[in-house]
């Protein structure tokens, strides 16, 4: 059953409030069995994840922003399954170090559930306050 443009906007905000709250359950319980979350670039973080693995680098992620992330939505458009979201994020690392990160998400919905899910965000930010300056590029 296909939903509405709508309902998928709906769903993309619930997620990122989930993503807010750090509830790692509710986080996986948005995807599909068969769900991927993409994450761009050459972070120790990249790649293609499944949903056993969207839990584990969820907790991971809540381990190095204790006090959690906070997204302020800039805009948001929908069409079909899909819904791309502009954000920016606001957090403080574990070592102390203020964190604000632009992003672009693309969603995409079937039945409710997403399917993939990619961000897209400043990975040299992320590779400098997250991985300490490390990179798949750059492992030393």
């Amino acid at each position: 059953m296909e939903r509405n443009v709508q309902d998928n906007k709906r769903l993309a905000q619930a997620y990122l409030e989930a993503v807010q709250s750090g509830d790692v359950d509710a986080i996986a319980g948005f995807y599909a069995p068969d769900g991927v979350m993409c994450t761009t670039g050459n972070t120790l973080g990249s790649g293609v994840f499944d949903v056993a693995q969207i839990r584990q680098a969820a907790a991971g992620a809540f381990a190095v922003f204790p006090s959690g992330m906070r997204f302020t939505v800039l805009g948001m458009t929908g069409e079909g399954e899909r819904v791309a979201v502009e954000a920016e994020s606001q957090a403080t690392h574990v070592s102390g170090t203020p964190y604000r990160n632009q992003y672009h998400f693309l969603f995409r919905f079937r039945d409710g559930k997403i399917v993939e899910f990619k961000e897209y965000s400043d990975t040299e930010l992320v590779t400098r306050v997250v991985f300490g300056g490390k990179s798949r590029l750059n492992t030393a």
